[in-house]
């Protein structure tokens, strides 16, 4: 998976190997340098990434719950016994991952650039695209988060709820900031951050219905970004509060 020049420019106070599964692998290893016994960072990343990369592709093939270890060795080239040197259980290797991604998310959507976090116009467009570029970015990792939150176990379910809690949130803010400001209208509905998520998860869970289309990931983000702001901005012409 590839960085793309648009997340990388919204993103600059992130480092951009952290947007792309080998940065992933890294806070991984970091975030579980207890339990992951391989500790030299040059053999365990490229490792960790194949076994990440198939476990993913396993996943959103036929479902984590399907995947057996046998399966994930197969895919990834690895031995049983090397694939327990990263995790103990299939339990463990879903929440490294929904956990990691999920703090990406957190990270990512909470550093907007200040320029853009004074303006509530910006800032909620700015919340919009990046999070789509985001998901672009890592597309395996978040269409496995969508997929597989109804099989999750209670502890990694609420990791899933929370993160979008955290999201809504997020558009929240701004929103009644905007309100508050004078800029949005006093009458948006309270309803509107919590319709934002589902737009977002459209793009990358029925993606190929847009390829087909022949809209891109720049159109669609606009268009969200449009439909968000026609729900909440003042209308200067009729002067609609």
């Amino acid at each position: 998976m590839q960085i793309t020049p648009q997340i990388a420019d919204m993103v600059e106070e992130t480092p951009v190997f952290e947007l792309t599964t080998e940065g992933l692998c890294r806070s991984i290893l970091a975030r579980h340098q207890d339990t992951i016994c391989v500790r030299k960072t040059a053999i365990a990343v490229p490792r960790l990434k194949r076994i990440l990369e198939s476990a993913l592709d396993l996943s959103n093939r036929g479902g984590f719950q399907a995947m057996s270890l046998r399966d994930l060795s197969r895919a990834s080239g690895m031995s049983t016994g090397g694939l327990y040197a990263y995790f103990d259980s299939k339990t463990t290797l879903r929440k490294m991952s929904l956990q990691e991604v999920t703090d990406l998310v957190q990270r990512v959507l909470g550093k907007p650039p200040a320029a853009i976090a004074a303006d509530p116009v910006a800032h909620l467009r700015w919340l919009i695209d990046t999070h789509l570029h985001l998901t672009e970015a890592l597309l395996p990792w978040f269409t496995f988060a969508f997929m597989e939150a109804k099989n999750f176990p209670p502890a990694e379910r609420r990791i899933a709820v929370d993160s979008e809690a955290l999201t809504e949130r997020l558009f929240a803010e701004v929103i009644e900031r905007g309100v508050m400001s004078g800029v949005f209208r006093t009458d948006t509905s309270p309803m509107l951050p919590a319709l934002i998520k589902p737009l977002l998860q459209e793009w990358y869970v029925k993606r190929p219905k847009y390829r087909r289309r022949g809209i891109s990931l720049v159109s669609y983000s606009a268009t969200v970004q449009d439909f968000v702001l026609n729900a909440c901005l003042k209308d200067t012409v009729s002067g609609r509060e």
